[in-house]
């Protein structure tokens, strides 16, 4: 029978952990604080220890430096509510043999304690570097703490990862974390987009050119390769990569080493590779769109981000997060009322988080409020191309969506305005209304430079504002 040690201050957590790993064939030692940790670990050593991070009397990662010191070989479970990329490189950083976000499943962490047993305690190596406050990939949902614990165990070595989702889902983010979580965060970190490359260009991007090489080359020039040396270069959109150079790429993937185009010196790849795509290679493997050898070259350590509306949680801490970057660099400060959160988490959101960054910021320079409400959300976000303007019913509707909606909701409302003859002002109003408010706020509440903006003299705007009631 195995021996493990839990520590967490929770005591309903303790309870039930207990009752589930007693179920499971272990014998259970529960404490609830750092200190009682250490009497239990004087007394006997467990076969694991299950701990949690935040403790009454300290951080339960930071003590795992000197617990490792006195049992180098003890495997050590972490669990957390601080649900972050941040926590899961710590943890794993810290040595830790699995780290596991609050809420986990009691049968996840049975599975992690059984192979915790089963391996006898070999540790990971602390070589991902302290914490960094700024990293930029924001999320507590399941969803993206799988992709928080896939980053955790890839950034101490210098395996090729595939990041794949849609597109504004935040690839670079993921990439540019692995980069500067890991051993080579001092070095360059060097992104291209294949495709925005023409197709002749593409191998003198990646492995440059020599002087001469093809008319224009007036001088030696370093490809991307070249620049990232000891760095990381992160391959975007790779899915767009024309046949030929997907070849040349499989070539140094394989050797390790380039020639510059036109060049005769044999360079060496000193490169960490990430690349990313929004498309499924796996398809385009199959249809002979990409080269097989290739995809199984780069798809080492795949990495697949959800999209936006599959982790609708994380929308209200992303909104937030932008509105706050967004007063860091001198827009005005807003926040989000629970009514507009709610029109937020209800929405699909395909253009996903940088979508959800845009109309953030929009919200900034537009609203009148410092408090955001659902009604001025609507008004705002419709004042954009269309594309990310907010409905009622959690669609994206254009102009003339939205008129024939608010005749409809007018006619429900009050089925008589329909043949009042009240119709064609009120409509009015509604569309004139947003306009003249965001106009305003564009030029700073100035009513001369907004009538001129608008068309009309500043007496007609003046009317319009007071038979429209806005201050």
């Amino acid at each position: 029978m195995s021996a493990v040690l839990v520590c967490d201050d929770d005591s309903a957590i303790r309870i039930v952990v207990a009752q589930a790993l007693r179920r499971a064939g272990h014998e259970v030692t529960v404490t609830a604080n750092l200190a009682q940790l250490d009497r239990a670990l004087a007394l006997a050593v467990p076969d694991v220890l299950v701990t949690d991070v935040v403790l009454p009397d300290g951080d339960g990662i930071d003590h795992l430096a000197g617990v490792n010191r006195r049992h180098p070989s003890l495997p050590v479970i972490v669990l957390s509510a601080r649900n972050t990329l941040t926590t899961a490189v710590r943890a794993t950083g810290a040595g830790a043999y699995e780290y596991l976000p609050k809420p986990f499943d009691l049968d996840t962490l049975t599975q992690a304690v059984r192979g915790a047993v089963a391996r006898g305690g070999t540790a990971a190596d602390d070589s991902t570097g302290t914490e960094d406050a700024a990293l930029p990939l924001i999320g507590r949902s399941a969803a993206m703490q799988d992709v928080y614990r896939t980053i955790a165990r890839v950034v101490s070595n210098d395996l090729t990862v595939l990041v794949s989702g849609e597109s504004g889902t935040g690839k670079e983010l993921v990439a540019r974390a692995i980069h500067d979580l890991g051993p080579r965060r001092a070095a360059p970190f060097v992104a291209i987009n294949m495709a925005a490359i023409p197709r002749e260009l593409i191998e003198a991007e990646l492995f440059g050119h020599e002087r001469g090489a093809f008319t224009g080359a007036a001088q030696r020039s370093a490809g991307r390769f070249e620049q990232a040396g000891g760095g990381t270069l992160f391959l975007d959109e790779i899915g767009d990569m024309p046949m030929e150079a997907q070849t040349r790429l499989l070539r140094v993937l394989q050797s390790g080493e380039f020639t510059s185009v036109g060049g005769a010196r044999t360079i060496r790849a000193d490169v960490r590779i990430v690349a990313a795509t929004n498309r499924d290679l796996t398809a385009h493997v199959a249809s002979g769109q990409f080269r097989e050898d290739l995809f199984y070259r780069l798809n080492v350590v795949p990495i697949a981000l959800p999209p936006l509306r599959d982790r609708r949680q994380d929308v209200p801490l992303l909104a937030r997060h932008f509105l706050d970057s967004a007063a860091a660099q001198g827009l005005p400060r807003r926040q989000l009322g629970r009514d507009a959160v709610a029109v937020l988490e209800a929405q699909d959101w395909p253009g996903n988080v940088r979508e959800l960054e845009n109309l953030m910021r929009r919200l900034a320079v537009l609203a009148r409020d410092e408090v955001i409400d659902a009604q001025a959300l609507r008004f705002v976000a419709g004042a954009g191309d269309g594309a990310g303007a907010v409905g009622d019913d959690g669609g994206y509707p254009d102009l003339a969506q939205a008129v024939r909606r608010l005749i409809e909701r007018i006619g429900r409302d009050r089925p008589g305005a329909l043949d009042e003859g009240s119709l064609y002002d009120r409509v009015i109003a509604e569309v004139e209304r947003p306009m003249i408010e965001i106009m305003l706020a564009r030029h700073g509440g100035n009513q001369l430079r907004t009538a001129r903006a608008l068309g009309i003299n500043r007496n007609t705007l003046k009317k319009r504002l007071d038979l429209l009631g806005i201050a």
